[in-house]
């Protein structure tokens, strides 16, 4: 894995919550490829990411939130949730991912030499997808949306 550029002034990262050891990365790596992420996304939806906060969860916690958000019950691989930009701040994109790091331990025994970390930073950059104005409602959509992740994803694991 490399470690992806990290401009500061592109987007502020905030990670939160319990990473498992057993994911095999550290929060800065999450931050720094949330970070190249974000400006994939960025280009894609044509406004500058200002700043995304990610909330690293199990499913008992994932089912509150996605229940909470999006009125579904059930835990999920990610919930995202965008904000408009408060009175005073910049205009661009603020947002949370509610990112299951249980779910993407699980997952990621199903997917032949598919990493934890690679199910976890596929969850993130389908977050910053969402955030992006992307939706996968139709199989067509979602397939888009998953090559864009997947190259994405090339771009932190060479």
């Amino acid at each position: 894995m490399k470690v992806p550029p990290c401009d500061s002034s592109w987007c502020k990262i905030a990670v939160e919550g319990k990473l498992p050891r057993s994911i095999g990365i550290d929060k800065r790596f999450v931050a720094l490829a949330a970070r190249e992420f974000a400006g994939k996304a960025a280009r894609l939806a044509g406004e500058s990411f200002k700043e995304v906060v990610i909330v690293l969860q199990d499913d008992e916690f994932s089912s509150v939130t996605h229940k909470a958000i999006n009125g579904v019950d059930g835990a999920t691989d990610v919930t995202t949730q965008r904000y408009d930009a408060m009175p005073g701040e910049e205009p661009g994109v603020y947002g949370e991912l509610y990112v299951n790091a249980e779910r993407a331990l699980c997952a990621c025994n199903r997917r032949r030499g598919w990493s934890p970390a690679k199910e976890l930073l596929l969850y993130i950059a389908h977050g910053m997808d969402h955030l992006a104005g992307s939706d996968d409602q139709t199989e067509s959509d979602y397939l888009r949306m998953r090559r864009r992740e997947l190259l994405w994803l090339r771009s932190v694991f060479a």
